[in-house]
């Protein structure tokens, strides 16, 4: 078992920056592949975000490459993810999730976090 919370979120304007963080406890964190997904009212959740477990490869949906970047340090068991240029289509609650496989999908991985909110004033 994983547990997972994460922190960070708030009210920003837009083209400000946050930079959330999760962070994890029980099995070896190492030995989860990471991710960053969000959900805005009325909408699905979607992949944001993605680092393998030793911090080798990272992804990103199109929608914020060059804009958000994912690290982690697995000596803290955490995971984070830098948001610069926030666009108020950024705003949604933002979960950190593990698998044990890197996925972009949410139905692949296992354990989630209960998600911190982020709001963007325009």
């Amino acid at each position: 078992q994983v547990q997972l919370v994460e922190s960070g979120g708030g009210l920003v304007q837009a083209g400000g920056s946050l930079r959330l963080s999760c962070s994890a406890s029980g099995r070896t964190f190492s030995n989860y592949a990471m991710g960053w997904f969000r959900q805005a009212p009325g909408k699905e959740r979607e992949f944001v975000a993605g680092i393998s477990g030793k911090g080798g490869s990272t992804y990103y949906a199109d929608s914020v490459k060059g804009r958000f970047t994912i690290s982690r340090d697995n000596a803290k068991n955490t995971v984070y993810l830098q948001m610069n240029s926030l666009k108020p289509e950024d705003t949604a609650v933002y979960y950190c999730a593990a698998g044990e496989l890197a996925s972009t999908s949410p139905l692949l991985m296992k354990y989630w976090g209960k998600g911190t909110l982020v709001t963007v004033s325009s």
